[in-house]
């Protein structure tokens, strides 16, 4: 075991990032958080300045050491998490950006990818990465920097300039430059990797036009990609050793090492992965094929079925600021709990459109049942219940396309805290819901991955028993009721 004990997470997320240092009991002993800039500059357009990003990068490492009350030579090891699908654009021997980074939000690509999807390309994206096309994902970002940044294309050509997402990005600054390098779970949301050989496509590359010049060097999640080299607040030589998407570091540090074994994170969306073990489950439902992590370079590969709901806390906060019947969100739970149901009414939260497993971009949010009876509480409480029973939707699509029944349902992220909602999303999916101790579960994904690089844990085994529930939620719904619900829900959603 490496003589420093402290691993440090680097989750470098949408709006912010954060920074957590962790102990070997998995303890967190020091964090910080920082916002950065959201650029706008068109109608759908969203951006990210990747020097700004770094900043908040090397802020953050520098305050969570000095929370902990450690110095740099403390860190045996750093682990990675990010948002997915932002792609950038710099210099290989300068670390200079070409321009912003695209924001997996941004939908600028939209009219790109109605194209393809005329030219009729898309079951075979779909076979060759597990993924539709979509402005989501980095692949189209990356052909429109290149149509569009003046000499671009032919830099990348030469190999002077490197893609990435934002794990390549940090793993080259961190590094001073030496690596460019992405892991496997990050690499599955280009739209340019293939899911079966866990390599660059030339299919999906040709039909991207993305030089391969430029694309990083594809490893595992958990191995050493690199040291630190030229930071102001840690030493050179500290090991870069593990990364992981967001949700997927989210799956990894909830423990979901078992095939069938699920988790939710419910932010602003709400994001549903199921482990599906060591092949790939193609979906027939629309849902996405994607890598989980693998372990080691040439370890296992674990796969997982991912689906989205666009709203789930973004429903609380809508009551709040577009309502206003709460003042806070946390709010909602006391006042959706002042009345024993929700008097037949039914919210579909679809207020930007429904994604998997109903894939209807037209769809808008919903009351339906309201009557004179109805209060404020009762809508309240039908809000926390819509949450739910999209989730119990994308449930049931990841039982059917892969076969197998989810025999604990794990749930983090920041409304997991509402027991209401956790106690009826047990009901709807009738298994016990686990809500773990640690909700920062992404941050604790990477500092597992980065401790495991490292050496600093041997197995994920050792993860497991680290691992700490804070609450289970058994299911106490009788089966007709909970069979009204989902029958005033399927009718609801027809409506929206």
């Amino acid at each position: 075991m490496p003589k420093a004990k402290y691993v440090l997470a680097l989750d470098q997320g949408t709006t912010g990032t954060h920074v957590s240092i962790l102990d070997t009991k998995l303890q967190v002993v020091g964090r910080s958080y920082k916002e950065f800039t959201q650029h706008f500059p068109k109608p759908s357009w969203v951006e990210h300045d990747l020097d700004e990003i770094w900043a908040s990068s090397e802020w953050c490492i520098a305050r969570a050491l000095k929370h902990a009350g450690l110095r740099g030579k403390d860190i045996a090891a750093i682990g990675i998490t990010n948002q997915r699908e932002t792609t950038g654009l710099w210099m290989r021997g300068s670390g200079q950006p070409l321009s912003h980074a695209i924001v997996w939000q941004d939908r600028r690509t939209a009219e790109q990818c109605r194209r393809l999807k005329e030219q009729g390309v898309e079951p075979r994206v779909r076979e060759v990465t597990g993924l539709v096309v979509d402005p989501y994902f980095s692949g189209t970002k990356l052909t429109w920097m290149f149509d569009h940044l003046k000499g671009a294309r032919a830099k990348a050509e030469k190999g002077d300039v490197c893609f990435g997402t934002i794990d390549t990005w940090l793993v080259y600054k961190l590094t001073g430059g030496a690596a460019h390098v992405t892991d496997v779970s990050n690499a599955s949301r280009t739209l340019l990797m293939d899911l079966t050989t866990l390599q660059w496509s030339d299919e999906m590359r040709a039909m991207l036009s993305v030089p391969a010049a430029c694309l990083p060097q594809i490893r595992g999640s958990a191995e050493v990609y690199g040291t630190t080299r030229g930071m102001r607040s840690l030493p050179d030589g500290i090991p870069v050793a593990g990364m992981a998407g967001d949700q997927q570091a989210a799956l990894f540090g909830q423990a979901c090492f078992e095939p069938g074994e699920s988790k939710c994170t419910y932010g602003t969306g709400a994001f549903l992965l199921m482990n599906t073990g060591s092949e790939p489950v193609r979906s027939s439902a629309g849902l996405l094929t994607t890598v989980a992590w693998r372990l080691g370079g040439t370890g296992t590969t674990t796969y997982a079925l991912e689906g989205s709901s666009f709203i789930a806390g973004a429903a609380v906060q809508w009551m709040r600021d577009g309502l206003k019947v709460i003042k806070r969100a946390p709010d909602i739970e006391a006042l959706a709990a002042s009345v024993k149901d929700s008097g037949d009414v039914v919210f579909v939260p679809a207020l930007a459109g429904l994604g998997a497993p109903h894939w209807r971009p037209e769809a808008r949010g919903l009351f339906a049942g309201i009557d004179r009876s109805t209060t404020v509480a009762h809508m309240a409480r039908a809000v926390l219940e819509g949450i739910a029973l999209q989730i119990h939707d994308l449930a049931e699509a990841m039982r059917r396309d892969s076969g197998r029944d989810i025999p604990v349902f794990k749930a983090d992220g920041g409304a997991a805290a509402n027991n209401l909602l956790m106690q009826f999303q047990a009901d709807v999916l009738g298994v016990p819901l686990v809500r773990p101790r640690n909700l920062e579960t992404t941050s604790l994904g990477a500092a597992f991955l980065g401790g495991l690089g490292a050496g600093i844990w041997d197995s994920p085994e050792a993860i497991r028993r680290a691992w700490k529930a804070e609450k289970t939620f058994k299911p106490k719904m009788k089966s007709d009721a909970r069979e009204r619900h989902l029958a005033k829900w399927k009718r609801a959603v027809e409506r929206a």
